[in-house]
């Protein structure tokens, strides 16, 4: 009985704890449920009021953010389906244009809130402080101005932060380091913030990613950021700031990819003549692809440790500099790199042809430097070269052969230098290539005709200011796609082909300057596009053409000092411009001022005092002449009367 007792008593036991905890769980599951409807109404509440504050939605993105939808179905807005709580607000590039409400900061479970590319405006709200679960904030493209909270040290949560594209005023409040160890992103480029960067920013060991770039920072990189020994990618790029480059920084910054320093008010070490130990430094960061230290006047020659950037590097940017001496051989190096950029400096010698050794290359600028000698035959090899930039430089001798095996070429700048020679026809089998000038040397011969075998030059084939000869090919008219042709200041002779106005995208032509004679054809009236006509300093000859005037976008035109006669035509360009257009052409006349008026032949047979002097002249002639006949037929009677007479006297 005792043992029935005990079971009786154990299943009444188990039992009421069983009642107990469903009586529990029905009374958490009432209170969870009377809470997340309160979180839900309180989230609409609060995007109701963020919508209030927009004063244009041209897309109407939040048509439906009412009161009767369900919240969590709202545009843009995602739910968490645990806490039945907004968790997200993402709406990018919607056009939204008003104030950046503060009621925002009620959602509580938000987690991520990205507003990118629209044109909100007013202040950052310093209430986002309480938005406690937040690990995402992107305001990118909008026109908020005044500081960043300080509030934002409350975040902790936050891994990513970019506002970008702003007007942002102040400096980085440094209690915004205070508390960081989970930040990963921040990106603060385009902007107006200044003042130093915190040293605080060292509490960040996690960032992997820093972009202050185009603000007005001033002062020195803060050595505190060699913790971050995480760091990918750091741009500071367009900045005020100064001090030495900071090698102890990049020594610690192992894993950094890009490395973006340009057109600050930094030196290299020794009073801006070393670059060495920078250089030295960098050989930690063994994963580094892309280097810019542009526009910074650095002073110093490239040592050889640049060669120990690593394998990995594809652009190295160190134009505008102040950088001597020669290219060292070691960059050969550098074989992924992809863009060399070395333009402005004073960088002199001759161009290695170890140069020739970085396949990879698609962009080599090593314009306004001082280099002397020949281009190398090895810069011919390059199989993806795309630019290729020598112009302003002191290189000599003929334009190498092997330059037309760059079949991927699109700019070739080889002007300024002092080339002679001829130009080599292979270039023709440079197909894409866009951009062509080789003006300012001394090429000699004539222009080659298998240049029309450069049909995508889209921009402009400058050949100015040397020493060629001959007459226009008429292989240019199959560039349809140039904008610009300039063949001035040479010693070009025979005339302008008609078929010049196939090149259907002209926008200006200068042949100025040269020896070119014949008159003007009048195809230049079938021009579509063509702004500026210069033909001045030829020999020219016969009438303006009158078909000028059709073409209705020109607004420049000269045609000085050539041997044109007759009448300037009126209309269309001939309505706006001056003498200027017409200096030395003696036989020219028309309405434009400063140029004489042409004299109108007169037309005396018409006139009344001529038909009024004719009629006297021809009444008086036929009176004459009247006169004249009566006055013969009686002489011939009176003669024969006479005669008639005398021999009626005569003896028998």
């Amino acid at each position: 009985g005792r043992e029935s007792t005990f079971n009786f008593t154990n299943m009444v036991f188990k039992r009421a704890v069983f009642l107990l905890l469903l009586l529990h769980l029905f009374i958490i599951s009432g209170y969870s449920d009377q809470h997340s409807l309160h979180s839900l109404d309180t989230d609409r509440i609060a995007l109701l009021a963020f919508k209030k504050s927009i004063s244009s939605d041209p897309n109407s993105t939040l048509a439906n953010w009412n009161d009767t939808a369900d919240v969590c179905n709202f545009t843009g807005v995602w739910c968490n389906k645990l806490q039945l709580c907004v968790a997200q607000i993402i709406l990018p590039g919607k056009q939204l244009v008003g104030l950046l409400s503060p009621f925002i900061s009620n959602l509580t479970c938000l987690r991520r809130l990205e507003l990118v590319e629209n044109h909100l405006f007013g202040i950052i709200p310093p209430e986002f402080s309480s938005l406690r679960q937040i690990n995402h904030i992107r305001l990118d493209g909008n026109n908020l101005h005044g500081p960043i909270p300080d509030s934002f040290s409350l975040l902790s949560k936050l891994t990513l932060l970019t506002l970008m594209g702003n007007n942002l005023t102040g400096k980085i409040p440094s209690s915004f380091f205070s508390n960081c160890t989970s930040l990963k992103n921040v990106d603060l480029s385009n902007n107006r913030l200044s003042g130093k960067i915190p040293a605080e920013i060292g509490n960040c060991p996690n960032l992997w990613t820093l972009n202050l770039y185009n603000n007005q920072f001033t002062g020195n990189i803060p050595i505190s950021l060699a913790n971050a020994s995480h760091m990918q990618n750091l741009d500071v790029e367009y900045n005020l700031l100064s001090g030495e480059l900071p090698s102890e920084v990049v020594a610690e910054l192992s894993q950094a990819l890009y490395l973006h320093l340009s057109y600050n008010n930094m030196t290299s070490h020794d009073g801006n003549t070393d670059l060495d130990p920078f250089f030295t430094a960098l050989a930690n960061c063994t994963h580094l692809e892309e280097l810019e230290l542009a526009g910074m006047g650095l002073g110093g020659s490239l040592p050889t440790s640049t060669g120990r950037l690593g394998v990995n590097l594809t652009t190295l940017f160190l134009e505008e500099n102040k950088i001597i001496g020669s290219i060292p051989p070691d960059l050969a190096n550098l074989s992924n790199l992809v863009w060399l950029n070395l333009t402005s400096n004073l960088l002199n010698g001759t161009i290695s042809a170890e140069i020739g050794h970085l396949l990879q290359l698609e962009r080599l600028s090593l314009s306004h430097n001082f280099f002397t000698g020949v281009i190398p035959a090895a810069l011919g090899q390059f199989p993806h070269l795309g630019l290729l930039d020598l112009s302003y430089n002191r290189l000599a001798g003929e334009i190498p052969k092997s330059l037309g095996n760059l079949v991927r070429l699109n700019y070739l700048f080889l002007n300024n230098n002092q080339l002679s020679g001829t130009i080599p026809p292979s270039l023709s089998q440079c197909t894409d290539i866009s951009m062509l000038d080789l003006s300012y040397n001394r090429l000699t011969g004539s222009i080659p005709p298998a240049i029309s075998g450069m049909r995508e030059i889209r921009i402009f084939l400058n050949l100015s200011h040397n020493l060629l000869e001959g007459p226009l090919p008429i292989e240019l008219s199959k560039l349809e796609n140039v904008q610009e042709i300039d063949l001035s200041y040479n010693n070009l002779n025979g005339s302008i082909f008609l078929q010049i106005s196939s090149c259907i995208s002209l926008e200006m032509i200068n042949l100025s300057h040269n020896s070119l004679g014949g008159p003007l054809p009048d195809t230049l009236g079938d021009f579509k596009n063509l702004e500026a006509f210069d033909v001045s300093g030829n020999q020219l000859y016969g009438p303006v053409p009158v078909s000028l005037n059709k073409v209705q976008t020109l607004t420049f035109l000269n045609l000085s000092f050539n041997n044109f006669a007759g009448r300037i035509p009126s209309d269309g360009i001939f309505n706006s411009v001056t003498n200027l257009s017409f200096l030395g052409n003696k036989h020219l006349c028309g309405l434009v001022p400063g140029i004489p008026t042409c004299h109108q032949k007169r037309h005396y047979f018409h006139s009344p005092v001529f038909l009024t002097v004719f009629c006297i002249v021809l009444s008086v002639s036929v009176f004459s002449t009247i006169c004249c006949v009566i006055g013969c037929r009686h002489l011939k009677v009176m003669v024969s009367s006479g005669r008639v007479e005398r021999e009626g006297k005569s003896p028998p």
